[in-house]
């Protein structure tokens, strides 16, 4: 059987609006795509909790036009979970995010490309509480056996450090129970009401819990002293990070945005926590502010100010999750860290007049 020319182009045609109308429907996206208006970048970032101290940074650098004098227009949308704002940036959805480092050696086992352009701290700034009528029979992660702890979401980075914490004392993930309680107030209510007996959260969840009386610190790892002691070095944590093909396509303008939060890292350092309380949204105090101050104050030193990653840092998580993630140990040896960060764009910004 024969067809025309003219019939094979125009079954051609119909067969690519067919594809294109599936990827429509399906939602894909370019990957290296970032829409422009008047001439100006529009970026999205997610951040995994835009209210956390530990992602203070994000909003930090709206607030004092930062984003405005790179040229760049920022969107910030904010999620509770890291998981889940990976998932939004491998489709599509956002340019980037604010979340943890750790990530983007989990999606390099998953055989996907991210990369932290602006590591903001080298330690997780996270806490692990007790609630008060637990305190007696949980004084170190030993005592995890049998116990409901909370973690953000199943595959966070509160789930990979508590999987950590519990493998150093031989535990698997069959010897506890993960509950996922996200954070805020859901993680209140959760240690409050019974729902978990410890749990991993940051400020100012932690100093609210701590100052009514409701949970005690078993683990502080705002510090550097703090997690070396925890997870036997430095764990790099909060992070801008991006797709490795949106890095590549439009490197001008990650620079922008590494200048930004650069700039944003140095304010914090030259200035106190009440000035740094005063540049945030009123709500982030919660109707509390000496008590929001207090949060900053105690979570303040995990920022490093100029946005380079350690290396050391960074081969010490992939220590633990080579040891503890079930995604990363089976390939752990195939991990190549060059291609999980680079710190190209906070060196230029670095050089760069001020």
């Amino acid at each position: 059987m024969r067809y025309s020319a003219s019939k094979y182009r125009r079954r051609v045609v119909a067969v690519v609006v067919v594809v294109a109308s599936l990827l429509l429907a399906t939602g894909c996206r370019d990957s290296r795509h970032i829409p422009m208006k008047d001439g100006r970048p529009q970026i999205t970032i997610m951040v995994g909790g835009l209210e956390k101290v530990i992602y203070l940074p994000a909003m930090l650098t709206e607030r004092l036009g930062y984003f405005a004098d790179a040229d760049i227009d920022v969107q910030l949308l904010g999620e509770q979970s890291g998981a889940t704002a990976e998932t939004a940036l491998l489709a599509g959805d956002v340019q980037g995010v604010v979340g943890f480092y750790d990530h983007t050696i989990d999606l390099q086992a998953k055989e996907q490309c991210i990369q932290s352009v602006v590591q903001l701290a080298d330690v997780p700034g996270e806490v692990q509480l007790v609630s008060a009528q637990d305190a007696a029979s949980i004084t170190s992660p030993a005592d995890f056996r049998g116990k409901n702890l909370g973690v953000t979401s199943l595959g966070s980075s509160t789930d990979f450090i508590t999987q950590a914490l519990a493998g150093q004392e031989g535990m698997s993930t069959e010897d506890y129970t993960r509950v996922k309680v996200g954070a805020g107030q859901t993680f209140i209510a959760g240690m409050n009401h019974d729902g978990i007996d410890a749990g991993m959260t940051t400020d100012p969840t932690v100093a609210q819990m701590v100052n009514s009386g409701e949970a005690r610190v078993l683990l502080d790892m705002r510090t550097e002293e703090g997690t070396r002691a925890a997870l036997g070095g430095l764990y790099p944590a909060a992070s801008l990070y991006m797709g490795c093909a949106m890095i590549d396509a439009h490197p001008e303008i990650v620079g922008k945005l590494a200048s930004a939060f650069v700039r944003t890292l140095g304010w914090i350092k030259a200035h106190t926590p009440e000035q740094i309380a005063e540049k945030m949204p009123a709500q982030y105090a919660g109707g509390d502010p000496a008590l929001y101050v207090q949060s900053i104050r105690d979570s303040i030193g995990m920022f490093n100010g100029d946005g380079v990653m350690k290396a050391e840092g960074a081969r010490n998580v992939l220590d633990i999750l080579g040891k503890y993630s079930k995604n990363v140990q089976p390939v752990r040896d195939r991990i190549d860290l060059s291609k999980t960060y680079t710190t190209r764009f906070v060196e230029q910004a670095a050089r760069a007049p001020q």
